[in-house]
Order: structure tokens, then sequence, then C-alpha cells
């Protein structure tokens, strides 16, 4: 039996219920303004409470409604400071944890993934999870070789409880675009449907995590835990503790806040060049700042959680480092010829390359300054530019086309960004650019980097080598 809450219609229901609750607050909304009280005041007691509501239920469902609300959390940072303060508990809440599930399912998962034997796997084994998250919970234990593990245990229905709740909630997306200003909301709950199926699996996961961890095993900065075992519904890796992002975000130091900003763009754009592969769930939850060990006295970013990748075996595609390099050198022709090229811009769309230019520069602000300090109030005057129903800035975004094999990437660098404003870290990120971002720095550069210095008396010195 499914230890998510409880029935297919439980679920369906509460779902549905969110919608109702939010036409019942509007009538409230009216009913105040009818008694005097400003536009302003109650929108902004509207849009909080309503957004209390949506993230307890999501919390309190896990499954899809979770990995909602989870991707949502990165964005937190887009809202008005007076709304998503009250609520930033429920966020956080959100990507570190949910109610587990008993014990006696967790035990009956094991025995029939790992045989009825399979406590003789474990030297220890803590029935009470670590973490619980939106499709599986983990539980800390010993390997029989002295190893300390995380024990990933997949709710049994998650997949049919993932499904249901991201159709349920694509019925209603629109009313909950007000939410997150400038983010359209349907092509998110339609990209995590398009990737239940690599959720679930956990052999590809265990596949994408021992990739990053053979590729990373030495990094000074960077550590991934390694695959230890792999079963259905069940995986174990090495265990790593650390500092949980969420905290780091709610209570860390400038030096933290920094490093791990700085870590957190160093592994967002090395990770396709390195290993072909994108970390594509990047909200707090994953991520653990812990000492360097032997390797140095600073600290490095813990990574976890490689259920969703998106498979990029050339790295980042170059028209990306292209585009931004050429935005940032005012080629406003340039970049509108690569990005109708890309599919950016569709045939029958005409637009002024100025315009797009003017578009783009703010939002690529900090790749441009040797360091940025990126902030929540950055990120609120983004969006409330791009959401603005009378700017140009809106009218212009509603031109553009996202192709279907950027989608996941887009998503992955706003997330990041987002992360990065809660953070309010001052990243060097021009400097991970230039290191991982294939075409933001022009080849001819790149080359002349390459070709080592000559050497004095030139031919005759090589001649007599």
């Amino acid at each position: 039996m499914s230890d998510l809450p409880r029935k297919a219609v439980t679920r369906t229901a509460k779902l549905a219920a969110l919608p109702l609750g939010f036409a019942g607050r509007a009538t409230w909304g009216l009913g105040k303004r009818i008694g005097g009280k400003s536009a302003e005041f109650v929108g902004r007691e509207l849009q909080q409470r309503t957004a209390e509501q949506l993230f307890k239920t999501l919390g309190e469902l896990k499954g899809g409604a979770m990995k909602f609300g989870q991707a949502l959390s990165v964005f937190e940072s887009a809202l008005p400071e007076e709304i998503a303060g009250p609520y930033r508990a429920a966020l956080t809440k959100l990507q570190e944890a949910a109610p587990p599930m008993p014990t006696r399912t967790v035990h009956s998962v094991l025995a029939e993934r790992l045989g009825e034997e399979w406590r003789e796997l474990f030297r220890a084994f803590d029935d009470r999870p670590a973490a619980a998250a939106s499709i599986g919970q983990v539980h800390r234990a010993t390997w029989h070789d002295g190893r300390e593990v995380a024990v990933k245990v997949q709710y049994p229905g998650a997949g049919e409880a993932l499904l249901s709740d991201l159709n349920q909630l694509g019925r209603f997306a629109r009313l909950l675009g007000p939410l997150v200003p400038g983010m359209d909301i349907k092509p998110l709950i339609t990209e995590l449907r398009d990737r239940v199926s690599e959720e679930l699996d956990y052999g590809l996961e265990a596949q994408a995590q021992q990739a990053h961890a053979q590729e990373f095993a030495d990094d000074p900065d960077v550590l991934i835990p390694a695959v230890v075992h792999q079963g259905e519904q069940v995986l174990v890796t090495e265990w790593i503790d650390g500092t949980p992002l969420s905290e780091v975000i709610a209570h860390g130091t400038r030096e933290q806040r920094d490093r791990a900003g700085q870590l957190l763009a160093r592994f967002l754009f090395s990770g396709p060049a390195r290993t072909g592969l994108l970390h594509a769930d990047p909200h707090p939850g994953n991520f653990r700042l812990l000492p360097a060990g032997d390797e140095g006295d600073g600290l490095r970013l813990g990574v976890l959680d490689f259920g969703t990748v998106d498979r990029l075996p050339d790295g980042l595609p170059a028209p990306i480092g292209d585009s931004l390099r050429l935005a940032l050198e005012g080629e406003a022709e340039r970049v509108h010829e690569l990005l109708c090229t890309e599919g950016f811009v569709k045939e029958s769309v005409d637009l002024d390359p100025d315009a797009v230019l003017d578009y783009l520069v703010p939002i690529i602000e900090p790749a441009r300054a040797d360091e940025f300090t990126f902030t929540r109030s950055w990120m609120r005057t983004q969006a409330a530019r791009i959401a603005d129903p009378r700017s140009p800035a809106h009218q212009l975004g509603k031109q553009l086309n996202l192709p279907p094999s950027y989608l996941l990437i887009h998503r992955v660098t706003l997330s990041t960004i987002g992360v990065l404003c809660q953070l309010g870290a001052t990243v060097r990120l021009r400097d991970e650019l230039e290191e991982w971002l294939p075409g933001f720095v022009p080849e001819d550069e790149t080359a002349a980097e390459d070709v080592p210095a000559e050497e004095p008396g030139g031919e005759e010195s090589a001649a007599g080598a």
C-alpha cells in the first residue's frame, strides 16, 4: 500500500481544493476593499494567504506536489519581501523534509528489493529517516564493509502520485502564475511531468551520480558521494556530512555564503564540460557545505540527488556562450541573428535587435563584472521588469521562443541564480564562464592562450633540441 497520502482521490481532492481556496480568498479580498482597505494592502495579504496554503498542501502531499513546490521554492527571491518573508520557513521545509513513511513500510521495501536477509548488508541501520523528500526518504546506515552510507528508499506508489499530482497542477497552472512574477508555470509542470520516468529510475540516477563521483574524485572544491549499491527503488551511496545550503542561507557567515555561491556556479558550468551531464535539480536541499578535509583548510560543496540530469555529451551548447559574449559586447545584430538561427526567434516574428539587447543586458549583468553580488532585490527587479504587462521587456519576452533542447538548461540556470540570490553571495561568475562555457571566450583568444611562448633562439634552438 502506498504511504503517499492515502488514496488518489484524496490527493486529487486536496489539490483541486487549492483553486477553490484561491477563489474564496479573492471574494474575501473584495470584501476587504469594499470595507475601505487599499487594493495594494489587500493584494499583499491575499497573495500571502494563498502562498501559505499552497506550500503547506504541497509539503503534506509529497510526490509531484512536493517536487513542484521544491522547483518553485528557488524562485522565492523573486517575490516582494513582505510576501516572501512570512512563508520562507515553509519553503525551506519543502527543500529539506517531508513527513516520513512508517518504519514497517521501509522494511517491507528493503526486504522486497534487497532480499529478506537485507539486514546482513548493514552493520547498522537507523530506522529514523535522515531526510524525507518528494519521492523517497534517506536513512543513515553502516555498510557491511564499515562505510557510512545513505540508503535512499522510494515511496511505494511514488510514480502514480507524481503523474497524478502534476496532471492536476497543470489544470490550474494559470492560477499559480501570480505567485512567482515573471515565470510561466505551465512549461515547468510539463517538463517535470515529462521527466517522471527518469526521476523514478534509480538505475539511471546511480549511473549519473557515479559518473560525477569518478570525475570529481580528486576535486578540492566539489564532493560527490560514490554509489555503493543500487537496486530497484533502493539506492545506497556514501554518506557525507555538512551544513545544508538552506541553513547557510538562513544563518551562514559572509564567507560561507560567498564560498557556497562560487562553488555552486562552478559546479553548474563545469559539470557538463567534465561529465556530459547537467545536474538538473539545484534546490538548496541537494547541497551541503563541508570542510575541505585533507585537501586544504577551506570549504567545499557536497552535491546530492542526481535523479534528474540533462544529457549534454558535448557540454553546454556553444551558442549560449556566443550569444552571451556578443550581448556583453553590444553586438545587437549578431545576437539577433544567432537567436534566429537557434530557434529562439520564430520566422514569423519580427523583432528589433536593439530591443532584444535591451531585454538581455540586465539579465546578464552578473557576467559583465569581475565579481557580482546576487541579491533578492536584484532578482525582484528583474522579475518585475519581465512580469509587468506594460513594459517592453514583458512584450518582447512573450515573443521569444525557448527551443525544447534549451528548456532544462534555462530552468537550471534560473534556479541556480535564484539560490545565489537567496545566499546573497558575491561571485566571480565571469571566471567560471571563461573557464567552462564554450563560446564565451572567442576561439582566436583561446588558441592564442594555447600557443606556447617562443623561447630565445627561435628555430635554431628548436632544431638543436
